[in-house]
Order: structure tokens, then sequence, then C-alpha cells
């Protein structure tokens, strides 16, 4: 599966004349019009107070010393004061603000890569993360002979690539799933004990809407479903879970499709699974779809079309936290309302308190509702 899209340029000069590169920003950031020349001699000092105005520095001495002015950046953003908030709902919008800014500043250190490969000084070899990232996950076509990416996103993918190769262990299942570059992670467990837990009943076919990497969709056939659907509408997504599914041998099992939310035509199935994002708000990057959901979209637009792709006596799983009430985003009345205005009713709500490391983390922003956070799985049935 492979996609293209627009190139798009940043230029700069450097020694005098006019420079140009193809521009990647994985968040769809438009280039810095300002750019300075960074190397060792460049203190953090001076380039944060330029960062703040604006300019960007493409950094051009040693790999290492680039990681360590990022790191100098990033912590003398984090010692600015925090205004405290009146409660969790400001709570959680300065923290999202806050964590726009600290992208926008700490994207400012930029890496030039020549075919995939930085040739800094002591730089690691980047060339199959890059590739792995953006070709072999569908962005581009292919790796441009010179490309400019900040620094951090280089990391993201180096780091996206190393966890690819180990994979993240799931109690359920008899080998790791691999998620790809922009695909999240089921690092999160208690919502795969739900599923492979709770009753499956008779059904024997299954819908796995949103797939991500494919985890949900090889739990239910390794639980005895003889046939699932798996859809998403990314392509990286689409990748990944056909990856995993070969990985498993169970692609007599498991269909990878492409769709927005449901199959195409008129499909129905015994069971019908679902784990939208949890929060109501604008993603400000793509792999943030996976936790974002504005308006509760797809929470509602699952809702509202689930009943008529169920088969007679099917029901359908919701896996939702209940985090965005304890925020102030949603409340429990809200989602009961569009469970009985989608003709639904719960027959059954399973719950499981988070095992994640920011539920117990005072430090965090948004602990004193991480702290009361339940994910739970709703058991629905067409009334």
């Amino acid at each position: 599966m492979t996609e293209t899209t627009a190139t798009v340029n940043v230029t700069w000069q450097e020694k005098g004349k006019p420079q140009q590169a193809v521009w990647q920003s994985e968040a769809n950031a438009v280039p810095p019009k300002s750019i300075q020349i960074a190397d060792d001699t460049t203190s953090a000092k001076d380039a944060y107070k330029l960062i703040c105005e604006g300019t960007a520095f493409l950094y051009k001495g040693d790999f290492q010393n680039a990681k360590q002015m990022l790191q100098a950046i990033t912590r003398k953003f984090d010692i600015k004061p925090i205004k405290p908030a009146e409660n969790l709902t400001q709570a959680f919008h300065q923290h999202r603000a806050r964590q726009i800014q600290r992208a926008n500043i700490t994207n400012k250190i930029l890496i030039e890569l020549n075919h995939g490969s930085c040739d800094l000084k002591r730089a690691p070899d980047v060339k199959e993360a890059v590739t792995g990232a953006l070709i072999v996950n569908a962005k581009i076509d292919k790796v441009p002979m010179k490309m400019v990416l900040s620094l951090r996103e280089l990391l993201g993918m180096v780091g996206a690539h190393e966890w690819r190769k180990k994979g993240v262990p799931v109690d359920a299942l008899p080998v790791n799933i691999h998620a790809h570059y922009g695909v999240y992670s089921p690092i999160r467990g208690e919502y795969l004990d739900l599923i492979n837990t709770t009753s499956l009943g008779n059904a024997k076919t299954a819908f796995d809407i949103g797939t991500g990497t494919g985890v949900i969709a090889a739990i239910l056939v390794t639980r005895g479903i003889k046939a699932v659907i798996a859809t998403d509408n990314n392509l990286r997504a689409l990748n990944c879970s056909a990856d995993n599914v070969e990985k498993l041998n169970l692609k007599s099992y498991i269909t990878v499709e492409q769709a927005n939310l449901f199959p195409s035509g008129h499909k129905k199935a015994d069971l019908i699974v679902c784990n939208p994002p949890w929060l109501p708000a604008k993603a400000n990057a793509p792999i943030e779809h996976a936790i974002y959901d504005p308006n509760s979209a797809m929470l509602k637009s699952f809702l509202n079309g689930v009943k008529a792709h169920l088969n007679d006596d099917g029901e359908a799983w919701l896996i939702l936290s209940n985090l965005a009430e304890h925020l102030g985003l949603r409340t429990p009345e809200e989602l009961q309302k569009w469970i009985d205005d989608a003709g639904l009713a719960v027959v059954e709500k399973l719950d499981i308190a988070p095992k994640h490391a920011k539920s117990s983390d005072q430090s965090d922003p948004l602990y004193a509702a991480r702290v009361k956070e339940i994910t739970s799985l709703y058991r629905l049935k067409p009334i």
C-alpha cells in the first residue's frame, strides 16, 4: 500500500549561497522562514532566544552535540512556570497548549539528510529508520536526495524503529505486536485484558473497527472467532496490521480492509468491536488521532452505524476510558444519550483500572483525573 504527498521545499543560506531541500514534517508544519546554521560553537542560550523569536537552526556540527543542544533547549522551555489551573478542564487545555508550544520550540533544531542518511560526525545509521517511516509506511514513494527535518522528528523515527524491531508483548498472543512508525502501540494493556476475558457468546464472525496494529483482531481469532474483518482509514495502520497478521499466521482468519469505519458493502457480523480515541479534542499530529477524537465524531459515528451491521442477536463492544469525564470534556449522561439515540442498550459494563505509568505519576498535571480513570467495555445490543 503506497501513497504519495505533495513535495514542500525549505530554503536557507549557507556560506553565502542559497540552498534548498525537501521539507519533511510529520505534523505538516510549514517550513521555517528564517534558518541559521548552528555548529558546536553555538550557544544553547543564544539559540533558544532566537528560536522563541521564530528562527530555526540547521545543525552542521557533531550529531551528539546537536542532541545536547536539543536537550538544553527543552530544559529551558520546561522550567517556564505554569499558571495554576482553576479546574481539571482548564488544566487539560493548558496542558495541550503547552504541548503544542513545546513542540514548536523543540522542532526548531533541524538536520539535513542525504538519501536518508545523516552525514554529521558521530551520527548513527538512520537510513533504515527513515526508510521505514517514510516509504514502507506509505508516507512518500521514495526518500528524497536532500531532505531537512527536525532533529526531534528524526529521533522519533529512530526510536520507533527500535520499538518496531522489539515489539510489544501481549499476554493473550504468542508473539509480540510490532507497531510501525505513526501507529499507536498497544502499551496500555488493560483494554486488551477486557477483550480477552469478556464472553464471546456464540459469535463466529467479527469486525475490528479502527484496527491500528491489528492486536484486537488477533486476540479475537485466538479466542475462537472464525473470521474477522479489520478496518482502518490510515494506510500506515493497514500496512502495520497486515504485517502483524502475517507474523501471527492469521491471514486465513483476518482480512484487513481500508474503510472509514465499517467494511464496504452491506456486510454484517456477530460481534463488532471498537476502541475509539478517548478524548474529544483536536489532534495536533497524525499519531494523536489514536487519542483525540474532535467532537467525539468517531465515537458517535460508530454508535449510529453499528446497529445496521450486526447479525441477528449480534452485539457491539465499545471500549472507552472515562478520563474525558474526569476532565470535564464529556458527561456520563451524554454518552448514555448517544447510546440511546443509536437504538442500543447496555447489557453489561465491565471495568478495569489502568496500569500505565501516568496513572501513578503525581507530577503529571492531569494526575487528579488519571488516578480516577477507569476503562470500560460496554456490551451493546440493538433495542
